[in-house]
């Protein structure tokens, strides 16, 4: 009898130790708006960012690797889009919420200001804006 009390003590002690903000981690693996690309994002230093690891579409028509091609720095036209950083330097804000990041859209070689929030455990929405016009896309978790 003591044991069984012992151990639906260790059991609640454990679920109410979890933390809440586990939940609202933007950290993992994401598909972008259209399921063209994959977006890992995880901790660099104290920010978080995210590289893109996967192409729907990873190759040109001639059958190789897409590049960069549209990056305003010439000498940066040849880097492969599979393992470019994608998402730089956001910061938590909030419980769900990172500001203060960049966005870099490899198909017209900008870069943007930047901030995400996850709105479900398995919903980001990632929003790009320049000065204040912001287009918002819903990246869905793929693990």
């Amino acid at each position: 009898m003591r044991f069984s009390i012992l151990l639906a003590a260790v059991g609640a002690a454990f679920l109410f130790s979890a933390d809440p903000a586990a939940a609202a981690d933007a950290k993992g693996i994401w598909a972008t708006k259209d399921g063209n690309s994959h977006v890992k994002i995880a901790p660099c230093n104290d920010k978080l960012c995210g590289e893109i690891i996967w192409l729907k579409e990873p190759l040109t028509p001639e059958g190789k690797p897409k590049t960069d091609q549209h990056n305003s720095d010439e000498t940066l036209r040849s880097r492969p889009i599979i393992g470019l950083q994608m998402l730089s330097g956001f910061v938590k804000d909030g419980e769900s919420e990172w500001d203060d990041g960049e966005i870099y859209n490899p198909e017209d070689g900008k870069t943007y200001s930047a901030k995400m929030e996850l709105v479900k455990p398995d919903a980001l929405e990632v929003k790009g804006c320049v000065l204040m016009f912001c287009q918002t896309q819903d990246w869905t978790r793929v693990e």
